[in-house]
């Protein structure tokens, strides 16, 4: 079997080196240092308990000198994703199937635009991963991963459940799309944009009470607006959702910290951002992720985003005072 993971960032680097030994793996991408150091001496991995394991897979830019993959995992980032769907469909073989694990809401459609409803589904992660290096990345935290698997598609599955699971991961199904996606957004919400404009760890925000405050309050938002939308999260609480992951990956980068941290797009339009779109249309108030898209917004912008706490919300504001003096002091 061949498989083709698109994305060769930190999320994309860890399936590929768990992968490649269970089957023929092809990691496709357009960053060059890290294709470079992957092609020259292999990928090392940096497992939760420090042990390091070093994996060679076949790596590439061009899709076009790319055999055709039964299965291809969509890894980038949500900005990518057109992209990143043609791609699919010029790879997958009829028969085959294209899995997206990406944050946000918007992937699963462009997906199932781009390579058809039958040969698309959709699943989250909540396994952590840091890129060190260029060929270096860090396994920050083990997580559920969930796909859903529905008649239509079951038998495409199957393959993509049996490698996952024989290689270690922790794989459920689920029937349902909405819940799943949702049910990590709020997550998202909560952790990768108080991480990227703090530039600290996941594991900060379950240790500072009020960094903590506003995880779980903005996690809430979400949890909020998916409600009067009609969707069950597939967790009872949103909050504790959120300080469960940031334990479980304490000492993780987020990827939006990542992407700040090197002056990258970030994928605060697809997390906050839909979530105050959606909140929006169904009169909810999201004030605190309304503030986190703003201040990422402004920092993406190379703007000192902590000029900015005046506008935004009250409670936000500060709460966010007291994080930056806290930094400042320690």
């Amino acid at each position: 079997m061949h498989i083709i993971i698109l994305g060769t960032g930190a999320m994309g680097s860890l399936f590929a080196a768990r992968l490649h030994h269970l089957v023929d793996v092809t990691m496709v991408g357009t960053w060059s240092a890290q294709l470079a150091a992957v092609q020259r001496h292999g990928l090392m991995l940096v497992h939760p308990d420090g042990r390091q394991t070093n994996h060679r897979f076949t790596v590439s830019r061009e899709v076009q000198q790319c055999d055709p993959a039964e299965i291809v995992f969509v890894l980038v980032k949500s900005w990518q994703t057109e992209r990143a769907a043609q791609q699919a469909a010029h790879l997958l073989t009829a028969d085959g199937i294209a899995l997206t694990l990406q944050n946000g809401l918007g992937n699963y459609k462009t997906l199932v635009d781009a390579v058809g409803p039958s040969r698309a589904t959709l699943g989250v992660t909540s396994e952590g991963a840091t890129m060190i290096a260029p060929g270096t990345v860090r396994h920050a935290g083990h997580g559920q991963t969930h796909l859903v698997v529905d008649s239509v598609r079951e038998r495409r599955i199957g393959p993509i459940l049996k490698i996952l699971r024989q290689a270690g991961f922790e794989v459920g199904i689920v029937a349902e799309a909405q819940s799943l996606q949702w049910g990590k957004l709020a997550v998202n919400a909560g952790i990768n944009p108080l991480t990227a404009l703090l530039q600290v760890p996941n594991g900060f925000l379950a240790d500072n009470e009020s960094a903590r405050e506003i995880m779980e309050q903005t996690a809430e938002e979400a949890a909020t607006v998916a409600d009067a939308l009609g969707i069950n999260l597939p967790y009872p609480s949103a909050s504790q959702r959120a300080l469960e992951v940031a334990l479980a990956t304490a000492t993780n980068r987020s990827s939006m910290a990542q992407d700040l941290a090197r002056g990258a797009p970030t994928e605060i339009d697809a997390i906050c951002g839909a979530i105050v779109q959606h909140g929006s249309g169904v009169m909810i108030p999201t004030p605190f992720n309304q503030a986190l898209l703003h201040l990422v917004r402004t920092a993406v912008a190379g703007k000192p985003w902590q000029a900015e706490l005046p506008t935004v919300a009250a409670d936000v504001a500060e709460r966010l005072q007291v994080l930056i003096h806290q930094r400042q002091q320690s």
